[in-house]
């Protein structure tokens, strides 16, 4: 008799599902279901664990013939109640809130250092000649360069942890609490106040410090690191928020997997529908939003190299096609809503 049969047995005897039996030895669905395909099988921990759930021994479990045996205490072990948070989502998500919103504020840091330096040549905008033209705009790239790079290597294994955590754990219950939602509710009210407040003051220091020689120097790298503490704390706020919807969560796991993984996720059917739904959205943005970052890159390096066309302000291409993705990404699901 295989262990297959007998996991399927004592299962089936014990009136316990994949998920309940899952929840009890701190894995996911889909690896019960591997093991009951035969696809997969268990590490020793969780077959010591099985032994224990179904008061049998390893032998019996792994290479004996347990199909004849009557339920005998793995009934009184399965879960009831609220479910709980057995894949350590919650930490996961709050982590993942706390990477990608310092990530995401790094190269502001970069850029408002570096117009410090850059305002510290002779034809900066102010009147402190202190530093070689040369020396100032190595410097103050240097600065813009290392921003980006801190938030690449923030964002980057931040996501890259993020579709590995979905991909083992398409499909989870709802497990928070009223008050649980409640404090998350206030956390990000809190946050998105005081981030408002850090953008306003921000506004102020460069109005207050506008046509003189203090602006470039210091009205612009204060107005920008405010922004900064701005952005983190609305970023922060809204993402430990939306982490609170695990509904989202399940739906949203179909811009992660592939159409394939999906088909294979043991999940519901209608969960796995609008999954799959999900799937094809995400495409159509993508290919969009790939399209118009490629226009952005063209069009500001044609600024930066191209004398006839040079501009200061070529950077502004990446934040304008940032916005412009933001908003077909937002006119692509609102027309095509899998909920609609």
């Amino acid at each position: 008799m295989s262990f297959r049969d007998n996991l399927l047995h004592l299962r089936a005897a014990n009136n316990m599902t994949q998920e309940q039996l899952a929840v009890l030895l701190g894995v996911s669905r889909q690896s019960v279901t591997k093991w009951e395909s035969e696809k997969s099988y268990p590490e020793m921990d969780k077959l010591l664990k099985l032994c224990q759930i179904f008061d049998c021994t390893l032998d019996d479990l792994v290479q004996g013939d347990l199909t004849g045996a009557e339920p005998r205490t793995a009934a009184a072990c399965t879960p009831t109640g609220r479910p709980a948070d057995v894949f350590g989502y919650d930490e996961h998500m709050s982590r993942f809130a706390e990477k990608i919103s310092w990530g995401s504020v790094a190269p502001l840091v970069g850029v408002a250092i570096g117009i410090i330096f850059f305002a510290l040549t002779p034809d900066g905008p102010g009147t402190f000649d202190v530093l070689p033209e040369n020396i100032a705009a190595a410097l103050g790239l240097l600065c813009i360069f290392c921003g980006i790079a801190v938030c690449l290597m923030s964002v980057i294994p931040a996501g890259l942890d993020h579709a590995a955590f979905v991909r083992a754990h398409p499909y989870l219950e709802d497990f928070y609490t009223e008050e649980q939602r409640l404090r998350m509710r206030h956390l990000f009210t809190s946050e998105l106040i005081g981030g408002i407040i850090a953008l306003f003051v921000g506004i102020c220091v460069i109005i207050m410090l506008g046509d003189t020689s203090y602006e470039a120097i210091i009205g612009m790298p204060v107005m920008l690191l405010l922004t900064a503490v701005g952005v983190r704390f609305i970023v922060h706020g809204s993402m430990t928020l939306a982490k609170a919807n695990i509904a989202n969560y399940n739906e949203a796991a179909g811009e992660v997997l592939s159409a394939q993984e999906i088909a294979q996720a043991s999940v519901p059917v209608d969960q796995k529908r609008e999954m799959l739904e999900v799937h094809h959205q995400d495409k159509r943005i993508s290919a969009v939003c790939g399209t118009i970052m490629i226009i952005a890159t063209i069009a500001g390096l044609v600024m930066l190299f191209v004398p006839e066309y040079y501009s200061s302000l070529f950077w502004l291409a990446w934040p304008i096609g940032g916005l412009l993705c933001g908003i077909a990404a937002l006119l692509i699901k609102g027309f095509s809503n899998p909920r609609a």
